[in-house]
């Protein structure tokens, strides 16, 4: 179960990470961690992604962080509105950051890292709108699991 691995602590430092990302644009970051992944990391984070709707922000800018812990897989896939504008090796460097520090067991680190990463990354092509124009569409809690129903009700 992921959240042997993830403690409170660590959610609590990738949650904040995701809200200091946010405060630097008007992207949405999300996280999803899971045990294992069958088939392509990128199918099954396609998958999480429309789940949890994030396709249905304003600009189509959300970002996902999929982890999938036993598997030992991990991807970051970027909405349509992103990867219209921004260049083809944009998630690159990211992706490269978190790896390295998963494997060195620092899940919580990685994902902090990388979502820092993507929050500075994105303002120049989504900065954030001020108080009033820019709403937090999509949740900042990490979902946990395969049954996605449990957790996004």
């Amino acid at each position: 179960m992921p959240r042997d691995t993830i403690t409170a602590a660590d959610e609590a430092v990738i949650v904040q990470a995701i809200q200091e990302a946010e405060r630097n644009t008007s992207g949405e970051v999300r996280v999803h961690i899971e045990d294992t992944c069958e088939g392509e990391v990128l199918d099954r984070a396609t998958q999480v992604f429309a789940y949890l709707h994030m396709h249905q922000t304003k600009l189509r800018n959300g970002v996902l962080f999929y982890v999938a812990m036993k598997s030992h897989k991990f991807a970051v896939l970027g909405d349509a509105g992103i990867n219209a504008v921004v260049p083809k090796d944009f998630w690159v460097e990211i992706n490269k950051t978190v790896i390295a520090d998963f494997k060195e067991g620092r899940y919580a680190e990685g994902l902090r890292k990388g979502i820092t990463m993507a929050g500075e990354q994105l303002k120049s092509y989504f900065p954030y709108a001020g108080d009033h124009k820019d709403i937090n569409e999509l949740s900042d809690d990490i979902s946990f699991g395969k049954n996605l129903d449990e957790n996004q009700k």
